[in-house]
């Protein structure tokens, strides 16, 4: 069985290792710091950590603050709280005035599991990438998050990282070659291409692999960046495969999907099938339980591929 690590642990670690790099890094967190695993970050370097309490928006005022004034924060609370709760600041502090804040949001999707939908962010994603000039990043396993974590610590500029809560599968190994703002293809083929994102990605793997016993080969994209999107490996796989299946843990309404169909119908138009959340809210209920009501996994990907 594949090792697996959640990305929230990956970022706890990453947290750290960053750290002790840069000294201007600071950590902030929304009384949460135990499941979004900056607590580690607390107990190496207590005095660059800052427990804001419940009150989000307040977090990310005093983030941006922090930004103005030369350090780099990284400020956490579950993905709800963040994209949700804080929208306004978070726009109005941090994107208007491109503040240089690293804004991960952990517990995202439909796996934050029995906590129900009140917890559930599969929306952030769409606001996020509207706010002008807002980095989105969405790691689909242990290594790829750690890495991206490290470019967002030099990039100049606000980021969004969405981390998930469930332990999944690590897709890459220690090194890969992982950059900001270019996909990454785990898997060539040429019948069709599936672009997806976050824990997706190995559910992709697993529906390319099925159709691979049938004799469709498959193409692979992990688009861990949204925005800025990879317009160049999109309009590739449109030209040289006969459509492109989207899969997010996310509202097919503003996310992964909607950015590869703006890429594509201006670019190369070419047949899409979405795979995400309809237009409905979630519920409680365990991940893989929701994964198989709500058509995120293998098995649906494998369908829409065969429906194009």
């Amino acid at each position: 069985m594949a090792e697996k690590m959640a990305t929230r642990q990956a970022y706890g670690e990453a947290l750290t290792e960053l750290g002790e790099k840069n000294p201007n890094i600071v950590v902030l967190d929304a009384d949460l710091s135990k499941s979004t695993m900056t607590v580690n970050f607390s107990k190496t370097f207590p005095e660059r950590f800052f427990n804001m309490g419940i009150a989000e928006q307040n977090m990310y005022g005093v983030a941006a603050g922090l930004a103005l004034s030369g350090k780099i924060p990284f400020a956490s609370t579950f993905a709800m709280f963040a994209a949700g709760r804080a929208f306004e600041i978070i726009r109005n502090s941090i994107g208007y005035p491109k503040a240089n804040v690293k804004i991960c949001a952990t517990h995202a999707g439909l796996t934050v599991g029995e906590d129900g939908a009140s917890h559930q962010a599969i929306e952030d994603i769409a606001l996020m990438r509207a706010i002008p000039g807002m980095t989105v990043l969405n790691p689909a396993d242990g290594v790829s998050a750690k890495k991206l974590l490290a470019e967002a610590a030099e990039l100049e500029g606000p980021v969004y990282v969405r981390l998930g809560r469930a332990a999944v599968p690590m897709l890459y190994k220690d090194g890969a070659q992982i950059e900001i703002g270019k996909g990454s293809c785990l898997k060539e083929g040429n019948d069709y291409t599936i672009i997806a994102t976050g824990i997706m990605v190995n559910e992709a793997m697993n529906a390319a692999e099925m159709l691979e016993k049938e004799g469709i080969h498959v193409r692979v994209i992990d688009m861990h960046t949204i925005k800025p999107i990879d317009q160049e490996i999109i309009i590739k796989a449109a030209k040289e495969t006969k459509g492109i299946v989207t899969a997010e843990e996310h509202s097919i309404i503003g996310g992964l999907g909607s950015a590869v169909a703006e890429v594509v119908s201006q670019n190369a138009p070419a047949k899409m099938k979405l795979i995400g959340v309809m237009d409905t809210f979630g519920e409680s209920g365990k991940p893989a339980e929701l994964m198989e009501k709500y058509g995120l996994t293998a098995k649906h990907i494998y369908e829409a591929v065969k429906s194009l």
